[in-house]
């Protein structure tokens, strides 16, 4: 009966810590692309990974 009880209480105890790591990008697909749009002037350096102001 104690061994029972200590497995259940384990198994409840680390349901949520299960939950929260699969949870974690579930739905995301890998050759996701996110957009994103620069002010007036800018545009995006794909090696730098952010805006820079354009140039002539």
């Amino acid at each position: 009966m104690k061994t029972k009880l200590l497995l259940a209480t384990l198994a409840l105890a680390m349901s949520p810590t299960l939950a929260m790591a699969m949870g974690c990008g579930f739905g995301h697909a890998k050759d996701e692309q996110i957009v994103m749009s620069c002010a007036v002037g800018s545009v995006y350096d794909a090696e730098a990974h952010r805006c820079v102001p354009t140039t002539g």
